[in-house]
C-alpha cells in the first residue's frame, strides 16, 4: 500500500521574507501552492516534514562553498528568527521538524530512518530552491529507493529558467512532476 509523506524544504524567514539578503526570488510565489498541498496532507493525516537548514552561530558546520558567504552575513543560525519556518507554513503538533546542514535533506539527518519507521513509500517535495536543496534531496530520495514526486508550482528558484532546467533533469531520472492541483488525485 502506498504511503506518501510531504517534504517542505527550507521555507524559512532568511530564504523567503522580503528584504532578506538570502531571499530566493521565487519563494513568495510558491507559498500559496505549498499551503494547498499541506492542507491535503493534513486533511488526510499523512506525514509532514518541515526540513530546515540550521547552522551553528560560529559557522563551523557550513559547507565549504558557503563558508565565506556565512562569515560576511550569517544565515539560518540556530535560535534566530531567520532560521524559523515562515508563519504561513507554521508546523502543527504531530508534524516533524528536521534540521540539516547540507543541501540534501538526507545527508547527516535521520530522514531515511523516520520515513522507513513511518512506512513511507513515496515523497512529495515542495519548497526552495530547485537547483540546490530540492534537487539534491530528490536525487537522494531516488538513491534511497523512494519514488519522488516534485510539485512543480510549489517549488521555486531564483528564475523560472533555472527552475525549468532542473525540472527537466529530475524528470530524466524518473521523478514524477505534478502541480498542486494534481496532488489530491494522487493521494486518493
Amino acid at each position: 500500500m502506498e504511503r506518501p509523506a510531504l517534504l517542505i524544504i527550507d521555507m524559512q524567514n532568511d530564504f523567503v521574507c522580503e528584504g532578506s539578503p538570502y531571499r530566493v526570488a521565487g519563494a513568495s510565489a510558491v507559498i500559496p501552492k505549498i499551503q494547498e498541498v499541506l492542507a491535503e496532507f493534513r486533511k488526510r493525516k499523512l506525514p509532514v516534514f518541515h526540513i530546515l537548514r540550521i547552522h551553528r552561530q560560529d559557522g563551523s558546520d557550513v559547507e565549504i562553498i558557503r563558508q565565506e558567504k556565512f562569515k560576511k552575513l550569517p544565515f539560518a543560525v540556530a535560535g534566530t528568527n531567520g532560521a524559523a519556518v515562515i508563519d504561513e507554513l507554521a508546523p502543527r503538533s504531530g508534524e516533524f521538524i528536521l534540521t540539516k546542514t547540507r543541501m540534501s535533506a538526507f545527508i547527516g539527518t535521520e530522514l531515511d530512518l523516520m520515513l522507513r519507521t513511518l512506512g513511507v513509500t513515496t515523497v512529495f517535495v515542495t519548497g526552495i530552491q530547485t537547483p540546490n536543496c530540492i534537487r539534491t534531496t530528490v536525487f537522494d530520495a531516488i538513491a534511497y529507493n523512494y519514488p519522488a514526486v516534485l510539485v512543480d508550482d510549489a517549488v521555486g528558484a531564483a528564475t523560472e529558467e533555472i527552475h525549468q532546467a532542473n525540472l527537466r533533469d529530475m524528470e530524466n531520472i524518473g521523478v514524477r512532476v505534478v502541480t498542486s492541483t494534481d496532488v489530491p488525485g494522487f493521494l486518493s
